[in-house]
């Protein structure tokens, strides 16, 4: 893959991931030669997602859509959807600008190993009991905690447990401390729902997690992708990850 290819796979992983949930979360679905989202199912803005637009009134067509559910949402504004004046519409149309999360990318045989946490397991997740634990775990700190994860835990419950679904939860000396998701899609394994309980944090598990969880999709895909936060940037470096596009998040509320 070139950089222009993975780039687009970047965002094509994460359009299937955030698609595949909505439909599984009931949301009304558009797949169209002027747009792709998924609205309706879900009471977390990240995840009323519009993932593609093409055609002039797809801005306002979506907001109706938004305001017709009554939910909150986004707009994910990767490479192959940015034009000239959409940014614009966006902020007329009361969207408020998140700012870039960096798209990144590596070669799974690539990938540079983490220094070792003691104590340290990762499990796969294989069923609802396991799901419970890791639902509870995303929770204590991960987007808007409780209410995510549960959201989050209920379209997995229904999605199941084999590919292109993989979660791990990782667990110090036996306690739950992380999560993540790895999702097959688009000819890439993404990386999703990366968290570390507070009191955890700083000792690596991050990218340990994510390290393992990859190795284990080596053979499937040959790169693993993710959307970073500009904190996180650092600790995917540390893995190897290098940043190949950006993607502009958009989003909306409803008022009162």
């Amino acid at each position: 893959m070139d950089d222009i290819e993975i780039a687009q796979a970047i965002e094509d992983n994460a359009a299937e991931l955030l698609m595949a949930m909505g439909a599984a979360g009931g949301g009304e679905q558009r797949e169209d030669a002027h747009a792709r989202w998924t609205i309706g199912g879900s009471p977390i803005d990240y995840h009323n997602a519009v993932v593609g637009a093409s055609g002039n009134n797809v801005v306002a067509e979506s907001l109706a859509a938004l305001k017709k559910h009554n939910v909150p949402g986004s707009w994910h504004v990767g490479p192959s959807m940015r034009v000239d004046g959409l940014a614009d519409q966006l902020t007329a149309a009361g969207f408020t600008s998140g700012g870039p999360e960096p798209g990144m990318a590596v070669r799974i045989p690539e990938l540079i190993a983490p220094r070792a946490v003691p104590g340290l397991q990762i499990a796969r997740v294989t069923d609802d009991d396991a799901l419970a634990a890791w639902e509870g775990t995303l929770g204590q700190g991960f987007g808007e905690g409780e209410k995510e994860a549960r959201w989050v835990a209920s379209v997995y419950r229904k999605l199941g447990y084999g590919d292109p679904w993989r979660h791990y939860l990782g667990l110090l000396d036996g306690t739950p401390v992380a999560t993540t998701t790895i999702f097959l899609g688009a000819g890439v394994a993404g990386v999703y729902f990366v968290m570390t309980v507070p009191e955890a944090r700083r000792r690596g598990i991050g990218a340990a997690i994510t390290y393992a969880a990859l190795r284990e999709a080596e053979g499937v895909a040959e790169y693993g992708v993710l959307g970073s936060s500009p904190a996180g940037r650092s600790v995917y470096a540390g893995l190897g990850f290098r940043e190949y596009c950006t993607i502009d998040l958009y989003e909306w509320t409803p008022t009162a």
